[in-house]
């Protein structure tokens, strides 16, 4: 069986994700998905920190591990059915790759609760954490990208200027139609990446 990636570019709540494989040398879309990351679709899951901002710390600890459960089995259930979407077209995935802010680390609860700046970047973490516990869950070899070095990464790597691969990705969506934003973009990079050496 040919083997495919996994791209993700990660929203609080959601997922951008695109499968790939390469043909010739150049990546094909297998499927995209914009998969959610908790069950209930509204403010108070989509943003656990800043709903987590408003409870006593040990409350906030209690609401952030439940959702924290919820969050990796909605990434597991997404990376599964992946799977078997890509299976059925002759593929595995095997590897897959996350894209990152600025990758700071996170100071303690208390800490990111009482700084609104840092829970905005908690929340987006919090997220992130999911696709990483699923991907190793599906024992996928994943790698992470800092996504302002997303360009100079893949130019370096795939020995092509960056408006060469901008142009390359953009032209993948035009067969498939909408939506071909800046996530699917991103995660198409992120997961032809995956397959280089590193």
């Amino acid at each position: 069986m040919k083997t495919a990636a996994v791209g993700f570019r990660v929203h609080s709540g959601w997922t951008s994700l695109v499968a790939v494989a390469l043909e010739k040398g150049k990546p094909i879309v297998l499927a995209r998905q914009r998969p959610h990351l908790v069950e209930r679709f509204s403010y108070t899951f989509r943003q656990p920190y800043h709903t987590a901002e408003k409870m006593a710390l040990d409350e906030a600890r209690d609401f952030l591990a439940k959702q924290q459960a919820e969050a990796r089995h909605c990434a597991l259930a997404a990376i599964r059915a992946l799977e078997r979407d890509v299976m059925q077209q002759g593929y595995q995935v095997t590897r897959a790759a996350l894209l990152l802010a600025s990758g700071r680390p996170l100071p303690d609860l208390a800490k990111i609760l009482a700084a609104h700046s840092i829970i905005h970047t908690a929340d987006g973490e919090f997220f992130r954490e999911a696709i990483q516990h699923a991907c190793a869950q599906r024992k996928l070899a994943l790698i992470t990208i800092k996504e302002r070095e997303l360009f100079a990464e893949g130019s370096a790597a795939l020995r092509r200027k960056p408006a060469a691969l901008v142009k390359l990705v953009s032209g993948l969506g035009k067969a498939l139609g909408s939506p071909w934003t800046q996530d699917e973009k991103f995660a198409t990079l992120a997961a032809w990446l995956s397959t280089c050496p590193r």
